[in-house]
């Protein structure tokens, strides 16, 4: 193997995937893809309902944590973030969802030209290939990641649906068109049985390239810096008693390791908060503060029901009817396993009078035991869950020790923002309403979590942070902002401040939360990243009136 490539891109997720692709499609630059856990080889990754089996393996699993905070009662949450070829989006729900032309707009309002919803719906066009009735002013039919509409129709998700209409909510066939508002079946990044991952849609077709080069179970210690350059990396092939490898960049370092690894690389690298770093005895190479700070999650507290008059998912998932479930799956016919851990949508506001689309929820004809992770009830039930689409809680991520295999302090901080108070109690009483809806009247029996006795905003405020937990958004530690914003990691061209030939190109680089599952968003930016870093110009923007 060479140990000198023009590019070296490190993490081979929803963005370094893209990268990988985009960077040594020209056939002369030389691409070297790094990725810290295995082959995308278990077979759970591929199969939809095999999220559920993904979410707690350490093998492809970093199975970070959270530290404990008031919004948890003191709980500390699971933060699953995929470690495999595909990265997240080989463990993820598989849910497509872009946003609010709204969210990306503030984003250039903050002084980052080029990152408007009209200059990067291009870009969500270029790698889209949209299955399915769509608008093709808004919608791409032409690039790499399928995105297919939920063929599985079910009793409890129609009476749901339903529900939403009764509430004044509106069927919106295709939230990632012109307006997100409204409720409907999810779309996916599947095709016929399987989930398409990043590493299926960018990587399989084109790893045979004799100038990209993909290697697995390299876990990144540190990025050489020489005089405020970056010309390299160490890495360790096999974890901590793993060979030491050196590579070189003949042209740039592009950390893609999410939005946990990034700033931990970074830190490990010199690049910081410099008393943190020399606190830690790790030498400064340049004193960044903004590294690992503006981390933002979207956190769901979930209700649960028990039904009557109908078979839910939790009896199917079980004993010989889960063998005839599987049966069918193989045999091409409408299953639980081809199905994501979420069936539906729905996207409305907290305060009526101010309608901003804040809230996002989700409905599953399923529910999970209490306390006990990933298992499903035994007796029939449903799960709603709420969530505010644009937390303003502020969290970080710290480096604890100059050890790269020990994990950094992840501090969420979840419901420690007013708004985000105000907004997730509003989500659990529409989730309410809607579980108690005419529509649903037929098969709904009674409440299991949290009990009707909680009532006022307060009681509900307590079960929000006795409940809630992740869904698995987070974003921002490497926050892109002009150099007048003392947070900002990265300029507009991805580049790190103060450091030449080095970028950060993912989710950790959204200034601010969109209003969405985060697969779609770190694809668009390994997409636009990887025009930047090419020299491109930019795609014509489009021509929308909003």
């Amino acid at each position: 193997m060479s140990d000198n490539f023009d590019y070296i891109i490190v993490g081979a997720g929803s963005a370094g995937c893209v990268l990988a692709n985009r960077l040594s499609a020209n056939g002369k630059n030389t691409v070297c893809l790094l990725e810290a856990g295995p082959p995308d080889w278990n077979p759970f990754i591929h199969i939809p309902a095999g999220f559920i089996r993904t979410l707690t393996n350490p093998n492809v699993n970093w199975l970070f944590k959270s530290e404990p905070s008031w919004g948890t009662a003191g709980r500390v949450i699971d933060i699953p973030r995929g470690k495999t070829l595909g990265g997240s989006s080989s463990i993820n729900g598989m849910v497509f969802n872009r946003g609010q032309n709204l969210d990306f707009d503030v984003w250039a309002q903050k002084g980052n030209k080029g990152w408007s919803y009209s200059d990067l719906l291009p870009y969500f066009k270029r790698y889209e290939n949209r299955i399915g009735e769509y608008d093709e002013k808004y919608r791409g039919n032409l690039g790499e990641l399928p995105i297919t509409d939920l063929e599985y129709r079910d009793p409890l998700c129609e009476a749901f649906i339903k529900g939403a209409v009764e509430e004044g909510i509106p069927i919106n066939k295709d939230y990632n068109g012109e307006t997100q508002e409204g409720v409907s079946y999810v779309q996916r990044t599947t095709q016929g049985r399987f989930r398409v991952s990043a590493a299926r849609a960018f990587l399989n077709p084109v790893k045979s390239r004799h100038n990209l080069n993909i290697i697995t179970n390299a876990f990144v210690t540190k990025i050489i810096i020489e005089n405020k350059s970056a010309t390299g990396l160490h890495f360790s092939k096999g974890g901590r008693k793993g060979k030491e490898f050196v590579l070189k960049a003949n042209k740039e370092v592009i950390l893609s390791a999410g939005v946990i690894k990034s700033p931990h690389i970074l830190h490990l690298s010199g690049i910081g908060p410099a008393k943190h770093l020399k606190d830690l005895g790790i030498e400064v190479v340049h004193d960044l503060k903004g590294v690992g700070m503006n981390l933002r999650d979207h956190f769901a507290p979930r209700m649960t029901a028990r039904v009557k008059n109908i078979e839910t998912i939790n009896e199917r998932a079980r004993g010989l009817k889960l063998l005839k479930e599987i049966g069918k799956y193989f045999l091409g016919k409408q299953s639980i396993v081809n199905l994501s851990p979420t069936l539906v949508y729905c996207f409305w506001h907290s305060d009526e009078t101010v309608r901003n689309h804040d809230l996002q929820m989700t409905f599953t004809p399923a529910s999970y035991k209490e306390g006990v992770q990933s298992t499903l009830d035994s007796e029939p039930g449903f799960t709603v869950a709420a969530w505010q689409q644009r937390p303003e809680s502020l969290g970080w991520v710290k480096i604890k020790s100059d050890d790269p295999f020990i994990a950094p302090e992840i501090q969420p901080n979840y419901l420690d923002a007013e708004e985000d108070k105000r907004v997730v109690v509003a989500g659990l009483k529409l989730s309410r309403r809607l579980m108690h809806s005419k529509a649903l009247s037929k098969y709904f029996d009674y409440e299991v979590y949290p009990g009707l006795e909680y009532q006022s905003d307060d009681e509900l405020l307590q079960i929000a942070r006795e409940r809630g937990t992740t869904t698995y958004h987070q974003m921002g530690t490497c926050r892109m902002g002009p150099k007048s914003d003392p947070t900002a990691v990265v300029d507009n061209n991805l580049k790190v401040y103060g450091i030449q030939n080095l970028r950060v190109i993912d989710a950790s680089i959204m200034p601010t939360m969109l209003s969405a599952n985060l697969h779609s968003g770190a694809t668009l930016i390994g997409e636009k990243g990887s025009a930047l870093v090419l020299g491109e110009e930019p795609l014509e923007k489009a021509n929308l009136n909003y």
